[in-house]
């Protein structure tokens, strides 16, 4: 499979419908599951269009525990219905990865990413997202999985 390379680019902010949590790494599938069905139960309800794929955007440092939002971008702002709340996906200058395979690779992808930002003197910021761009399945092959890693730099 072909490797992709870092790029730069500047995004508009993106209104977004998301779940947040501090959630421990035992139990992201969790998270992202429960997560998942709120939201699509909560969009469906107010009528609000989902415009791209889903995300997980994570705030600091990752630990035993991980601050995160789950979501998705949207047509409007959504009305904070149970977890589901309004948020944002920041604009401006984003350093970008498109992750080929499975999400066992997601870290090193990331760490790739991390250095290349370093490399052309940016500084990442403390946020960064992924967005699923191929919907996963249980019977797909995971070397199918498209996945975009978006970074937010400051210049150094």
């Amino acid at each position: 499979m072909p490797e992709h390379e870092p790029e730069l680019v500047n995004l508009a902010p993106s209104t977004t419908a998301v779940v947040r949590g501090e959630v421990p790494i035992a139990g992201l599938r969790d998270f992202f599951d429960v997560s998942f069905g709120a939201l699509g139960k909560t969009l469906a309800a107010q009528g609000v269009t989902m415009l791209g794929p889903a995300f997980g955007l994570y705030r600091g440092a990752s630990g035993e525990t991980l601050d995160l939002e789950v979501g998705f971008a949207t047509d409007r702002v959504v009305q904070p219905e149970g977890d589901v709340v309004a948020g944002t996906l920041p604009g401006g200058a984003v350093a970008r990865l498109t992750h080929s395979g499975s999400f066992d690779g997601l870290q090193a992808g990331w760490q790739r990413l991390e250095t290349w930002i370093r490399e052309q003197g940016l500084s990442p910021q403390a946020l960064r997202w992924e967005s699923y761009v191929t919907k996963p399945a249980p019977d797909m092959d995971p070397r199918d999985l498209r996945t975009e890693l978006c970074w937010p730099v400051d210049p150094r």
